[in-house]
């Protein structure tokens, strides 16, 4: 039975604890502020109207709020995960496939769910490559985030106790 890598420690998430097909539920949640929201927007220099005037939303529409930036909601759903998939990390090595499946407004609280998709040895002894899929969803069970994400780490092997 493969363990849930959401209940590890700071001393394991190691390379060596990771196994292809693992699913992982991580424990904490975040609720998107519109200030968290607005500032990295802004931050990247995004000016659609969209994450900034609610005047661009009236009343019945798909949208009946400000947007969050995609980005914003793809970071997030990536720092709920960073706990329990990178924290041993030496090298974060790629991050693609992302997709944005359906809007965030800001209120909106998020969960964090990880596949590991692939677990292979790097040119390096004290390493190695994990490559997991990363979902976000909202508070209603909606998937709004998608992406993978690949993580040089640790090998146990090489750095604890040396």
């Amino acid at each position: 039975m493969k363990r849930s890598v959401a209940s590890y420690t700071a001393k394991t998430g190691y390379f060596e604890d990771f196994e292809t097909g693992a699913r992982m539920r991580h424990a904490r949640r975040a609720t998107i502020s519109e200030g968290e929201s607005h500032l990295l927007t802004k931050l990247v220099m995004n000016t659609a109207d969209g994450h900034f005037n609610a005047d661009k939303f009236p009343q019945g529409s798909p949208f009946p709020n400000q947007l969050v930036f995609g980005l914003v909601t793809g970071s997030m759903v990536i720092g709920l995960a960073t706990q329990d998939t990178a924290e041993q990390a030496l090298a974060e090595t790629a991050l693609d496939a992302l997709r944005f499946l359906s809007p965030v407004v800001p209120g909106d609280t998020l969960t964090a769910y990880t596949e590991v998709l692939e677990v292979r040895d790097a040119d390096r002894e004290d390493a190695g490559f994990v490559r997991f899929k990363h979902w976000g969803v909202k508070q209603d069970q909606t998937v709004v985030f998608e992406g993978e994400r690949e993580v040089l780490l640790k090998r146990r092997s090489h750095w604890v106790n040396r």
